[in-house]
Parts: structure tokens; sequence; C-alpha cells
């Protein structure tokens, strides 16, 4: 502790020095944190967003998961063959051992009215099979779900999105009441549980009803279905997914060598090419911080030797009244560690300020990179140590008399 006491003393008797010292450790730290915290931030929110489908679900769909930009490829799919309800049917026969398989249909910027109210023209509307709410983690708050009579006669019956109840029926109960979908009548027969917003994009302003409804209204040519299948658990989950892929390019007469003409699409799957995305970033913010931290050591190098310069004579009376060189040592080690912490404490604090704020700015939820920040402390810790264990040698192997003679 005493050791400690008298290393904080000379860090803040020389206060500018000291600070000028720790701002090469600010910027490097903070240069991690701050962008750690940014593509934290966007990875637990964009997880979120396609967290959408339930638990070892995944989405069988014309498109890949994920389309290069271009012409060319746009296009290319474009042409793809659409998945239709004779693919689902088929489809479903076929994976016996899968928990649920349910097809689904959407179509977007729909308006929604009800007794003189109407909301935004920006409601998304979905026609789906009884299995979608199982395998897209919807939930129902108020009422029922679709059952398979709704889906044999095509009824007109509909479940609204949290946000929808909450426009048209804020103090009445929706269930029973009929609205108007885009001029359609149906009834109401339930509510979904709220679940929020990500990026500022609600995932609750949506209406569902049955995909037989949906086709009558919408027609069944031109429009390709997506195919949502749930595995029993996590073990089966990859097996059951090589299965419907073989399945597919039978029921789709894939030629064999051709690549899939369909995607299929997974929380885990979008979450690896997120990773591979932002894995550039992450490395570009080290080789930031590893060039500033490098920097920040040979200030602390620096200043430390020119301290054991101006403490010479203080040298020389400790060992005099019985220090040894590992007291002297330690002792100068310790400030440089101290150096290198506290511009490792305001970089990690400023650096997840700014990593909150950037983020709030895009209604994202706050997080703390506690991982890297564990490795921020161990850098400053390595820095400190690194840089300053030549200065503390230099200063334990002073002879006592020699640096009681210095002036």
């Amino acid at each position: 502790m005493e050791i400690l006491r008298v290393a904080w003393d000379s860090v803040r008797t020389n206060k500018l020095r000291s600070f000028l010292t720790i701002l090469g450790i600010v910027v490097g730290i903070f240069s991690i944190i701050s962008i750690s915290t940014v593509i934290t931030i966007l990875q637990d929110s964009i997880e979120k967003g396609v967290s959408s489908l339930g638990q070892n679900t995944f989405q069988i769909q014309k498109y890949p998961a994920t389309v290069n930009v271009g012409h060319r490829n746009r296009g290319k799919f474009r042409n793809r063959k659409d998945i239709t309800y004779e693919d689902f049917k088929k489809l479903k026969s076929k994976l016996k051992d899968a928990k649920s398989v349910a097809a689904e249909r959407w179509t977007f910027g729909k308006i929604v009215k009800f007794n003189g109210e109407e909301t935004n023209p920006n409601v998304s509307v979905a026609g789906v099979t009884e299995g979608a709410f199982i395998n897209n983690d919807w939930n129902i708050d108020e009422g029922r779900a679709f059952n398979n009579r709704d889906l044999k006669s095509a009824s007109r019956v509909v479940v609204l999105g949290a946000d929808i109840k909450n426009k048209l029926f804020k103090a009445i109960n929706p269930i029973g009441m009929y609205v108007k979908v885009d001029g359609h009548k149906m009834r109401v027969v339930g509510v979904l549980e709220k679940k929020g917003a990500t990026f500022g994009r609600s995932q609750d302003n949506f209406v569902i009803t049955p995909l037989t409804t949906f086709v009558t209204y919408y027609g069944k040519r031109r429009r390709s279905l997506n195919i949502t299948v749930m595995a029993n658990s996590e073990e089966e989950y990859e097996e059951l997914i090589e299965q419907a892929r073989g399945a597919m390019r039978t029921i789709r007469k894939v030629p064999p060598g051709q690549p899939d003409d369909f995607g299929i699409f997974s929380n885990k799957s979008v979450m690896a090419q997120i990773d591979n995305i932002t894995q550039g970033a992450r490395i570009g913010s080290i080789a930031i911080a590893l060039i500033a931290l490098l920097a920040a050591g040979v200030g602390i190098m620096n200043i430390m030797l020119v301290s054991v310069t101006e403490r010479t004579k203080e040298i020389g009376i400790r060992k005099a009244v019985g220090a040894k060189r590992r007291n002297i040592l330690v002792q100068f080690l310790s400030e440089a560690v101290l150096l290198s912490l506290s511009g490792g404490v305001i970089g990690i604090l400023l650096g997840v300020i700014a990593g909150n704020v950037v983020g709030s700015l895009m209604h994202a939820s706050a997080v703390f990179p506690l991982g890297w920040t564990l490795v921020g402390i161990f850098l400053c810790v390595f820095v400190g140590v690194g840089f300053g264990t030549y200065p503390a040698y230099k200063a334990s192997n002073l002879d006592p008399i020699e640096a009681l003679r210095w002036e």
C-alpha cells in the first residue's frame, strides 16, 4: 500500500506530464472499446431481429439469406421458380421427424381500419398455416391463434400485432370485432404479444390471416411461399436442414451437381455472416489501438526514465535506509502500471459512453462489452509492465553512494 501511495503521489505531483503520458493509452483503449461497443450493439440488435424465428427453426425461401448487390445477381435469383403450396405439402409429407412445418406469404404497405380509425399505410399482412405461430415465435397475448378449420374453410379471421391493437383499440377489447385489412372485412380472433423494435423498426406492425384466406384476396400465382421448419431438438437441427435440402432438391428437380435453386435462412447462418462482416472492423480497431498503445508505451518509458533521473537522490536515500533492489523495482514498476491503468480506465469509460451514444442514435439497447473491457485492462497492464521494466530496473541498480552524491 505504501508503494502504491508513493506511486500515486508521484503521478499527482506531475499532473500535466502524467496526463500527456496517459493520453496515448486513452486513445488506444478508446478505439478498442468504442468500436467493440458499437459492434456488440449491432450484433445484439440484429440478433433480436433475425431471431424472430423460433428456437431450432430454419426457413426455406426463393432467395438466399443475403444477396450480393448487383443487377446480374438480382436477375438470377428473381428467375428462380417460386416455392408453391404444392412444394410445401410435398416437403411436409417428407419431413416426418420435424416438430412443425409451416408456410407463409407476405404483402406490405397496407392499411387496417376500425370504427373510423386507421393505421398508417405501412402494415404488413402475412398469410400463414397454423404451424407458423410456433415456428416464428409468435405468442398469443389475447384470444387464440388459427386452427386447421380456419385454414380449410378460408375463414375471414385475423390476428393483430401489438402495434395495430394499440392504435385501433385503445380502450376496447378487440376480440370478436371486425376490422378492414386492405379493404377486406375480417374478424379479430387474437392479439400477439409485443416484441418491441429493432433499429427503431417495430416488430409488431403486422397482421396474420390464414394462408387460404390470403390467397383468396391476393392470388396464388407469381408469389413465392416461405417454408419454416422446426426441429425437435438442437441435436436434430443440422440433420433436419440436410434432409430438407435434399427433399427440396428432389421436389424442385434440381439436377445433381447443380446449386440449390432456393435459400435456407436460419438465425445461425445470418449471425455467422454478421460475424464475418464485423470481424474486419474489430481487426482494424485492434490495429489502430496497438499503434496508439505502442506510442503510449514509448512515452511511458521516456517519462519513467526522466523520473528516475529526477529522483536519483531519493533512490539513494531509500537504499541507504534499507530499501532493497526489489523494493525500488516494484516502486517504479507500480508507477508505470498506474499510469497505464489510469489511461485505460479513462479510455474504457469514454469508449463505452461513445459506443452507447452511437447505439442510442440507432434506437438500440445499451450494452457493456465486458470481454473487451477485460482485454483493454490486460493490455494496459502489459504496456505498463513491458515499457516500465527497463526504467525500474535501471533505478533498482543505482549505486546508493553515487545516488546520494547526485545533484
